[in-house]
This record gives structure tokens, sequence and C-alpha cells, in this order.
């Protein structure tokens, strides 16, 4: 009675469940189910619940419909599949991530105490991983970057590599949204702990989640003060400039070297960015030669070497002290959007555009400074990243705490942590 009572401590509980370490694999062995996945089961269960009882399953707000074209796109997919076997599992688990766990926060989520829940949840996951994050580095515990375990990535370890930046960015986002909504005390807290977590952020080494935050940065606070955003632009200018001119980067320390290999992403790109653009040409032939439905969904890695070129790496070498020493294959082309185009086509691209587009649209447009810079983010990490591991159902609960802020648009806007309602412009 008490999850009905408050049920977005269910959507909590999965965002924390998602910090335990899995080890080699979840729950289930191979499988890799996690506590977090049955945690989603759970939740699924108290939406479910709540609209029986409460008999409003028909008052949906009309906004959640936007997730419908999503599902609709991969259970197409699925049935056109050439082995539509294989598919399934792949289509169920992308209807989960994009369709039921976001829909099941937004039934859960209903006021601005539980969004408080949810959004203090994912902070407190963020700081979690940020603190284990911080102590891998520091005591060369973590993942193997240049054969020193020198980098940090949290609890989800090396087999989830970007994990933790990423679950590490949206408490960023969430704790300068905050900041950037309150006044005082509070507001100093909320910068500083943003500031703080860009510490863990910065030794993940996740290039990606670097410019995606940057990116998320840049639109909150525009749509917080555009002044504000013009000063911030001329400032960081500035200090770019000031930093080539000083060779910053350029040294032998990992960072540095990290920083400076944005800048020759394109023109001279290391061996992980060019499997990442040999990977990007592999999904663009497999949608050419299925465009309209795709290959089918969890199929790019079974037809990966029949598209691939020779130049592909056959694998990426991965190593922390849990996992030890791996030879793990490239299964995906690291880009959601390729991805997706090249297991479901055109349709699936567009649904997936459509349902992220239109949520981003109503955030900018309702002044959801919280909500806009949690999908910039996610908007521009999936341009480098795509969808596997616990760290994707703390995903999926953000895009359903940002649907359960646009699809009921609040009357006036309200200052508090982290709703995500409109700041000063």
């Amino acid at each position: 009675m008490g999850a009905l009572h408050r049920p977005s401590l269910v959507a909590a509980a999965t965002v924390l469940l998602t910090c335990l370490p899995a080890g080699a694999g979840g729950v289930f062995g191979q499988a890799r189910v996690t506590a977090a996945d049955l945690a989603t089961v759970a939740l699924a269960a108290v939406a479910l619940a709540l609209l029986v009882a409460s008999g409003r399953a028909a008052e949906l707000p009309a906004r959640a419909l936007v997730l419908a074209p999503v599902a609709g796109a991969a259970c197409i997919a699925v049935l056109a599949s050439p082995d539509m076997a294989a598919s399934v599992p792949g289509g169920l688990r992308y209807v989960q991530v994009f369709v039921i766990v976001p829909l099941a926060v937004m039934v859960t989520v209903r006021d601005r105490a539980d969004r408080l829940i949810v959004g203090g949840a994912v902070v407190g996951a963020a700081a979690v991983q940020g603190v284990v994050g911080c102590v891998q580095t520091l005591t060369g515990t973590g993942a193997s970057y240049a054969g020193e375990r020198v980098r940090a990535v949290g609890t989800f370890g090396a087999l989830d590599v970007m994990g933790m930046a990423g679950v590490v960015s949206f408490g960023v986002v969430i704790l300068l949204g905050a900041g950037l909504a309150v006044r005082g005390r509070w507001r100093a807290a909320a910068f500083g702990g943003a500031a703080l977590l860009c510490v863990p952020l910065a030794l993940s080494l996740s290039r990606g989640a670097w410019l995606a935050l940057l990116c998320a940065v840049l639109v909150m606070v525009f749509l917080h003060s555009r002044v504000l955003a013009a000063r911030m632009v001329l400032a960081g200018a500035a200090a770019g400039i000031v930093l080539l001119a000083a060779g910053l980067g350029t040294g032998s320390d990992v960072l540095g070297r990290r920083a400076a290999s944005i800048a020759t992403a394109v023109t001279q790109p290391d061996q992980s960015l060019s499997d990442r653009y040999t990977l990007w040409r592999t999904a663009a032939g497999m949608w050419l030669d299925h465009p309209l439905t795709g290959v089918g969904p969890r199929r790019f890695a079974e037809l990966r070497d029949t598209y691939a070129p020779i130049e592909l790496s056959s694998g990426s070498d991965t190593d922390d002290p849990v996992h030890g020493f791996q030879r793990r294959p490239l299964l995906s082309p690291h880009n959601m959007y390729l991805l997706t185009l090249s297991e479901q086509g055109l349709l699936g691209l567009a649904a997936l555009g459509l349902c992220l587009g239109s949520l981003a649209w109503w955030a900018v447009r309702g002044g959801a400074v919280i909500a806009a810079g949690l999908l910039t983010w996610q908007l521009a990490d999936f341009v480098y990243g795509d969808i596997g591991g616990p760290p994707t159902l703390v995903m999926s609960v953000v895009l359903g705490l940002v649907l359960s802020r646009v699809a009921r648009p609040a009357p006036s806007p309200v200052t508090g942590v982290p709703a995500g309602h409109g700041g000063t412009r």
C-alpha cells in the first residue's frame, strides 16, 4: 500500500538499484538481468494498478501518445524481420526502454513531491557513482586506459564504460537547473554539487559526455537568461583561445591527451573513433538494403561482418579489477540514431525522432529548464552512444520524468528542486 500512496518511490528505487554492482553477469547469468530490471517490472505493475484503481486509464495526458509510434515501429520491425525469433527480445527491450518505463514513471510521478523524489534519486545515484569513480582513479582500480587503470567507471565496470558518465551528467543537469531556479543558500548548494560532480565526469574520460553536457548547459542557461548565455559563450570562447595558446591538453597527462583528442576527432581519429566511424558506415549499409523496416531489432551484431569493411577491428579491449582483461566484440554502431535506422529502418527512426523531438519542443516551449537540459544531453549523447546495460534504465526513468513534466504543464512556474519549471528569461 505504501507504493500506491507514493508510487514514485518505486521509480526512485529503480534508479538506485542500478548502482548495485552486477559482477560478471546479472542475477540470471548470461542474460544479465539485474535488480533494476526486476524493479522496472514492479514499477510497471504499480503504474497499472494506479490506473485500474483510479479508473483514469482513459484520461492519460494526450501528449503521452507520443510514445505510441515508437512501440508501433518496433513491433512492425519485429514482424518484418527476416529472423523474427532473434528480433523479439530486442524489440521487447526497445519497447521497455522507450515506452513502458517512461510511461510508468509518468503515471507514478504526479506532483512536485514526486519529482523531488525521483530527481533526488538520480542525483543520489550520480553522487554514488561519482565517489566510486574518484576512488577508482585515485587508487588505480578503474577501467584501463592507455595501459593504466585510471578511468572512472563507477559500479558499472569496464563492461559499461560510459555508464557512469551518463548518470553523473544527469545529476549535473538536475543540480544546475535547480540552482538556476532557487536563491540564496540553496542556489550555492546546488551549484556546488554540480561542480563537484564535474570531477568524476572529467575522470570518466568520456569525450562524448563532456560535449553533450556542454550542449545541455548552453540550452539551460539560454532558457534561463539569454544575456547570461551570451556572456558564457564569450567567456568560453576566450578561455578556449587562452588554453590553445598555452598549449594545454598537449602534455603527457591522461586527461589532457583525452581532451586534446577532441580537436583531432575528424582529421586524426584514434583507433576507438576509427572503429566507430566504420561501424557507422556498416549501419548505413544495412539500412540501404532494408530502407523501410531495417534488418530487425538486435540483428546488427549478427550481420555486422557481412557489411563491415575489412579495416574494422575484431573487438575492443577492456580491463578492470572485477572482470579482468577481455576482448569484447563490437556489437553496435555506438550511435542510437544509426542503430535504430539499421534495425528498424526509416519507420523506426522517424518514430524515435518524433518522440524525442516532441519532448524537446514541449520542454523548450514550456520553459522547463531541467527537462530541456536532460533531453539536450540525451539527444547529443545518442550521436556517440546507444542503449545497453543498467545505465539505460536510468535514462528510461529520466525520459519518464521529462514526460511527466511536459505532459502535465504547470499553470505557472514553480521554483523548487528539481521540478524543472522554467526560470526567468
